[in-house]
């Protein structure tokens, strides 16, 4: 389902999936040059909603931003932007009727994870749980140590250099934090398997999570 969601003076596009009997929302943020359209976090969307997870994958651009984004890359490392937009999604979550009762995630790829976790320090009472998949989680500098919720950083084993900046995020954090690395997946895991292998980690992850008690 197409949703809307302000963001200031702004609206952010939306694709919400709600299965039966939900236990929780995962807000996805894009990385840059990708959108709500993307193949990969579709997949794993897709089986995170095979275990009655919601999910909502989100353009944190409008279509004007991502344009200009193409043409100079003004936006895209633009985190507080980005994490901003993200906190609008957390936001009108909680004021939906539907989903104002589902505990929270959000799945960041790319420079989205460092949006995605600016926005968990700036809403720890709502998010449950980070994933970031082949993100940078080092470009939410400071907010690293403010994150509460616990927190899952996937990445390929070819992805040489996002693991270390990855583990140098991680020796930041005070919030529960785990590197799994995944064997044979390059940074976009285009390989034979390694993406459903992210999915599954990560369906395992938001159950155990976002379903606890505070």
């Amino acid at each position: 389902m197409a949703v809307s969601i302000p963001a200031g003076e702004h609206v952010l596009e939306g694709d919400l999936r709600v299965p039966p009997d939900a236990v929780g929302l995962v807000i996805f943020a894009h990385g840059s040059g990708s959108s709500r359209f993307s193949s990969r976090n579709g997949a794993v969307a897709r089986t995170l909603e095979q275990s009655r997870l919601a999910t909502l994958l989100l353009d944190l651009l409008t279509s004007r931003e991502e344009a200009e984004d193409g043409r100079s890359g003004e936006y895209r490392f633009d985190i507080e932007l980005l994490s901003g937009r993200v906190i609008a999604a957390v936001d009108w979550a909680g004021e939906d009727a539907v989903l104002k009762h589902l505990p929270i995630a959000l799945f960041g790829a790319s420079t989205g994870a460092a949006a995605a976790l600016m926005a968990a320090a700036g809403r720890p009472a709502q998010v449950r749980a980070v994933i970031s998949r082949g993100g940078r989680p080092d470009l939410a500098s400071a907010a690293l140590r403010r994150v509460e919720a616990p927190t899952l950083l996937i990445v390929g084993s070819r992805d040489t250099e996002v693991i270390e900046l990855n583990r140098r995020a991680m020796a930041k954090m005070i919030a529960p934090a785990d590197l799994v690395i995944i064997p044979g997946a390059s940074h976009l895991f285009e390989e034979p398997g390694t993406l459903e292998r992210v999915a599954a980690i990560a369906s395992d992850f938001c159950i155990q999570h976002v379903t606890r008690l505070r």
